[in-house]
C-alpha cells in the first residue's frame, strides 16, 4: 500500500513521541480512566526525553471535553516539537494495550499494519426501490467506521406496489414494474461509479434481496464488476439484517487481507528468483538507505529490531509498505527496483 500521505510526518523531523491508546469498553468513569492512563503514558515520555510543550500538545488529543469516544475508540497520536502530526481513531478492537515511545523516528509498524488490513468498501443494499448505500472502512479485526448511509432511486417515483386496475393487463403490470426496478438500479450505478471514481474503494460489495441484487448487478459498469463482491445478507426478510450484513463483510474483508498478504509473499518469491529481492535487517536496511527499494515487506504480527527507522527510509523514498504471511528472515523483505547487485553496491 502507498503510505506517501505520511511524508509530512518524517519531513517535520524529530524527535517525535508515539501514543497508542487502546479501545475500551464504554464507561461512566471514562474520564478518569482516560486520565489515569494518560499519565502513565506520559511519565514515560517525559523520563524519556519528551519535553512540556509536546506532552501538552498530545494531552489536548486525549483529555478532551468529551473523552468517552477517545476512551472507546482508541487513538494513535504522533507529535513532535512542532505539535501534532497524527491523530486517529487506533485499536477498537485487539487489546494491544497502551504504548507509547519516543525517539528520532515515529513508531509506526503497529499503524501500518492496521492501515495494511483495512479495505475501503462500498455496500449496497439493494431492493427493488432502489439501494442504500455506504461507504465503509472494515479490517478484520476492529470495527467498522462508516459514512452516512444513502438511499439512492431513480427518476420514476411510482410505487411499484400499489395496485394497478382498468387496461393492464398481468404483463403489462410486470413489464412496468420491471421498467420502475431497471430505473432505480440504474441510478444506483451511477451513484457507485462516482464514488469509485472519487475515492478509489477497495471493494464493493452488493447485498440485499434477490431481485435488487440481481437488477444492480446488471447495470454495473465494467470497473465496478472488476470490485465486486456479493453476499446474500440483508434482505427485508432477514432477522438481525444489519449484524448478519457485518458478519459477512467482515468475513469478506478476512479473505481479502489474507489474499493481499499471499500475493506479497507470492511477490517477493518471484521477485528473489529474479534477484530483485532481499530479506533480513542488514540487507533490507542497505537497499532502502540506497532508495532500491519499491515494496517493504513486514512480518504481519511481530516487528523487527530496528524496524521504525527503515520504515521512515522507506516512506522517504516513496517505496509502498505491506505485510507478508511467510516467514522472512529477521521478519523483513524487500521488493528491489533494480538488482540487488546494483541495490546493495558501495
Amino acid at each position: 500500500m502507498n503510505h506517501s500521505h505520511l511524508r509530512t510526518i518524517y519531513e517535520s523531523g524529530g524527535p517525535y513521541a508515539t501514543v497508542y491508546l487502546e479501545g475500551r469498553t464504554p464507561s461512566a468513569d471514562a474520564d478518569t480512566q482516560l486520565r489515569l492512563r494518560w499519565s502513565e503514558l506520559r511519565d514515560h515520555l517525559s523520563e524519556s526525553g519528551a519535553g512540556e510543550p509536546l506532552l501538552e500538545s498530545i494531552e489536548g488529543g486525549i483529555l478532551v471535553d468529551e473523552p468517552t469516544e477517545v476512551h472507546a475508540d482508541g487513538r494513535i497520536i504522533v507529535a513532535n516539537s512542532g505539535g501534532v502530526l497524527l491523530d486517529e481513531h487506533w485499536d477498537a478492537a485487539l487489546g494491544e494495550g497502551d504504548a507509547a515511545h519516543y525517539g528520532d523516528v515515529p513508531e509506526l509498524g503497529a499503524y501500518l499494519r492496521q492501515e495494511s488490513r483495512r479495505f475501503d468498501v462500498v455496500l449496497v443494499i439493494a431492493g427493488q426501490d432502489g439501494a442504500v448505500v455506504r461507504e465503509l472502512s472494515v479490517t478484520p479485526d476492529r470495527e467498522r467506521s462508516e459514512s452516512a448511509p444513502v438511499h439512492v432511486t431513480g427518476d420514476n417515483d411510482e410505487d411499484i406496489n400499489k395496485p394497478r386496475r382498468g387496461a393492464y393487463s398481468h404483463n403489462q403490470i410486470r413489464r412496468r414494474v420491471d421498467e420502475i426496478i431497471k430505473d432505480h438500479a440504474r441510478s444506483v450505478a451511477d451513484f457507485v461509479d462516482r464514488l469509485i471514481t472519487d475515492h478509489a474503494p477497495d471493494a464493493v460489495v452488493v447485498a440485499g434481496e434477490v431481485q435488487g441484487r440481481t437488477a444492480v448487478k446488471a447495470e454495473l459498469s465494467v470497473k465496478a464488476e472488476e470490485l465486486l463482491h456479493e453476499i446474500a445478507e440483508g434482505g427485508d426478510d432477514d432477522e438481525g439484517a444489519e449484524e448478519a450484513i457485518d458478519v459477512a463483510v467482515r468475513t469478506l474483508v478476512t479473505s481479502l487481507a489474507q489474499e493481499r498478504e499471499a500475493a506479497n509473499s507470492e511477490r517477493l518469491a518471484e521477485s528473489k528468483a529474479h534477484d530483485r529481492a532481499v530479506e533480513g535487517r542488514t540487507e533490507v536496511e542497505k537497499a532502502v538507505g540506497r532508495g532500491a527499494v519499491a515494496t517493504l515487506l513486514l512480518d504481519d504480527a511481530e516487528a523487527t529490531e530496528g524496524e521504525a527507522a527503515i520504515v521512515a527510509q522507506a516512506i522517504l523514498s516513496s517505496a509502498e509498505i505491506g505485510l507478508s504471511h511467510d516467514p522472512m528472515a529477521d521478519g523483513i523483505g524487500a521488493i528491489l527496483r533494480y538488482d540487488v547487485a546494483s541495490a546493495l553496491a558501495g
